[in-house]
Formats: C-alpha cells, structure tokens, sequence
C-alpha cells in the first residue's frame, strides 16, 4: 500500500461480510517492508498505526508478520505452519500470536490462539477478533492508543463508493466500518455483492485486499458508465467556484431550480415515490419512514422555490463579481456562454473497464488524475 494511499479490506466476520477502511500513514512508517507485505496490509497497518514496527517473513510454510515492541520483545502473528493449509495469502482457517524476546528465553507469552483446540478456536480466521486481541494486550503493555479516527478525503471517497455499492454503515464507539445488508445471507448474493464493491473500489484508484472466496469470478467487468449524478453536480460547484459574472453563476442553479425538471423538483419526486413505495412493504413501521419522508420531501420543495426565487434576484442584477474578475482562472474562451459550459460540465465521460481481481490486488496503479467514472451499482451490475 502507497503511504498516501487508503486501504479498503473486506472480510466475512461470521455470517455478513464487511468493509473497513485504514488512513494511509507516514512514509517513516512502511520503512522496511517487503515485497510480501501487501497481502498481509489488514494486519500490518493497524499495527504501525499504533507505532510498532514490522516486518513480513517467511516461515515454515506460510507468511508470518513480525511486531516489534518498544521494550524489544516482538509479537509474532502466524497462520498454521505444520501441517501447511492451502488458503489465500493472509486470510489463513486461524492465528496464533505469541510475544517474546531475543534476549530473554523465559518470556513467552500466548496472546491469541484460533487453532482447532486453540482457546479462541470459535473465531477462526476471524481479523477482527484477531486484531482485537492483540490491542487488548498492547493497551496492557501501556502502548500508545492508536490515533482518534480522522476523515480524510481518501477515507470519504471510500464511504461514498461503499454506499453506491450498496454497503451499509455501522458506527460504534470505537470503530467504523460498512457491512453488507443484515437480511442479505445468500452466499451467492454476497458475493456479488463484494465483486461489485472491489470493481467500484478500484475503478476510483482505491487499494483492496479481499479474500478471493468472497468474489465471483464470473461476473463480467462493469460496462463503461458516466460519472455520478454527485461528481456531475460537483462541477456546478466548480463552475460557481470560477465564475466571475452573476450570469455563470445563475447558470449552474438553473440546473438545479428549473420547474419540473430541475435537480430539486427530481429530488422531491424521487423522495414521494420512495414513500409511496415503501409504504405498502409490510411493516408496521413502514407507514411511519413513508410519512417522515413525504414531511422531508415537502420541507424540501419549500426550500426548492426559496432557491428558485433567489435565483431569480440573481439573475436580474446580471453583473461582473467585483472580487472576482482579476482572479478568474482563464478556463474557457470569453465567447463561450455560461450556459454551455455548464451543459459541458454535466457531460457524461468514458469510464475505464476494471482488471478482474484474482488476489489482493497490487498497489502499483495510482489513482487517476481525473475523476474516474463509477460502475453502476443497480442490481444484477
């Protein structure tokens, strides 16, 4: 994983599959890695997030990652060894971590044991027990907690392509992640599922790592798409942002306030219908959610023609922005209208096709100078 880059690992944690994102860290903090350590980033990443150090070896038949602590003892978090397991690279059937010192032959000390007659046998292969456990014991150790979750913008766009993938969030006191629908249990649809969400993932430059069982091979890659409706509008914004005269500007909210066809007015249909829709599902909660979203749908077409009727006074001053003419970026020709340089912004692009994922894929390819377009997440893809 590249320092500035974010990494998205998905995993089955029982019977629902999840998606958890790690920051990038510093580049002093991959110093030292090996060519075998991106399979392994879901465990090394956590790790020097808390400030160890690590290292991905070689053992007697599988890959084990080397913890050092700061009283020079070192954690070693191993999958079986003897009789070797046949298992994608760092998502092993168990673990067993164990801590000692090189200097010290008599500390040996048992942190986690997954095996078959190992104490925490019921969890299996499981990462977050996994991971769980080892911060339990460095929080005993008295190592420094990792750092308070910090949003960046890499670690957003993940949260917005997750969302499109059709993931659901889950917020807890001390971690977040997202995770499939709870009522979604079909092996065979949770797969999908998870094709999908790599396929957007990495469409937007992302780094993953997923266990290859997860996936569905033969699923075809995702046709060429345009950009989001979201990244679509955001160039309005952009075109605002630059605009040196109230007509650019009244351009980009006409597309938004337009009567009938407008952004807006969209919005509200799309919320009445939903209502409607939801309704008749077959809860008895569901007329409540449907009568919340017709109330936020009609606050909304309230604040609609607020807008509208802004627009409106906007346009009839129809000036130069006195603040903004020196500093205008010289983006577009002086005769070309506003109007089409808004249509141009809201211009469907190509979208590149996906590499089928075979393993945790690799960190080489940066993420694309553009913003990338975003495979559909209808579905059925």
């Amino acid at each position: 994983m590249r320092p500035d880059q974010t990494l998205v690992t998905l995993q089955r944690e029982g019977t629902r599959i999840t998606a958890r994102t790690s920051e990038p860290f510093i580049q002093g903090a991959t110093a030292g890695t090996s060519e075998h350590d991106h399979p392994y980033s879901h465990l090394t990443t956590p790790l020097r997030q808390r400030g160890l150090s690590c290292t991905v070896e070689y053992g007697l038949s599988d890959h084990i990652v080397h913890a050092e602590l700061p009283d020079g003892s070192a954690l070693i978090i191993s999958p079986p060894q003897e009789p070797p397991t046949d298992h994608p690279p760092g998502y092993p059937e168990s673990w067993l971590v164990t801590r000692g010192h090189p200097d010290d032959s008599t500390l040996h000390e048992v942190i986690y044991d997954s095996e078959p007659n190992g104490p925490h046998a019921r969890h299996g292969g499981s990462i977050p027990r996994l991971l769980g456990a080892i911060d339990t014991r460095l929080d005993q150790l008295g190592l420094p907690p990792r750092p308070e979750p910090r949003r960046p913008a890499h670690e957003s766009g993940a949260d917005a392509v997750l969302h499109r993938a059709g993931f659901v969030p889950v917020v807890l006191f001390r971690e977040r992640f997202h995770r499939l629908p709870s009522a979604m249990t079909d092996p065979v649809e949770q797969r999908q599922m998870a094709t999908r969400a790599v396929d957007m993932l990495q469409a937007e430059g992302f780094d993953v790592s997923c266990d290859p069982s997860l996936l569905d091979p033969s699923l075809p890659p995702p046709g060429d798409q345009g950009l989001s409706l979201g990244d679509r509008l955001g160039h309005l914004t952009q075109s605002i942002r630059s605009a040196a005269h109230t007509g650019e500007v009244v351009a980009a909210l006409s597309e938004l306030t337009a009567p009938g066809d407008g952004v807006l007015q969209r919005v509200v249909e799309t919320l009445n219908t939903t209502a409607d829709w939801w309704e008749g599902l077959g809860e008895p909660t569901d007329p409540h959610y449907a009568n919340r979203l017709r109330y936020i749908a009609q606050k909304f077409d309230s604040y609609a023609l607020d807008v509208r009727s802004m627009r409106g006074e906007l346009a009839d001053r129809h000036t130069d922005h006195p603040g903004r003419l020196q500093a205008r970026v010289d983006q577009f020709t002086p005769q070309e209208p506003a109007a089409s340089r808004v249509a141009a912004a809201l211009a469907v692009s190509p979208t590149p096709r996906r590499t089928t994922p075979a393993a945790p894929p690799s960190t080489s390819a940066a993420p694309p100078s553009l913003p990338p377009a975003r495979p559909s997440s209808a579905p059925g893809r």
